[in-house]
Parts: C-alpha cells; structure tokens; sequence
C-alpha cells in the first residue's frame, strides 16, 4: 500500500511540479514519470524497513 500511495503522490507532485514552470503536456508527463517512479521506490524501502522492524 505505500509503493501505491508514494506512485499516486509522487505522479500528482511531478504533474503539478510541471505545470508551475510552465511545461508542456510531454513535459508533464516526464515529470510525473520520473516524480512517480522515484516515490514508488521510496515507498518500496519504506515498506521494506517496516517489514523487518516488525519481525
């Protein structure tokens, strides 16, 4: 569940991180891209750390 939500954060951030300075649609799209791909795995060590602290 948090790879999805740091994916769906890290999209909207990107996007509208994009659109501030003024990108264009393909701009917006590398943006959200990468903004997603970056919190996605994030979110992937994040879930990682919690699962062996718990254990």
């Amino acid at each position: 569940m948090i790879v999805l939500a740091g994916l769906a954060l890290g999209v909207a951030w990107g996007g509208f991180l994009a659109r501030k300075r003024g990108g264009n649609r393909l701009d917006i799209a590398q943006y959200a891209a990468g903004f997603g791909i970056a919190f996605m795995l994030l979110g992937l060590f994040v879930t990682i750390f919690v699962e062996r602290a718990l254990t």
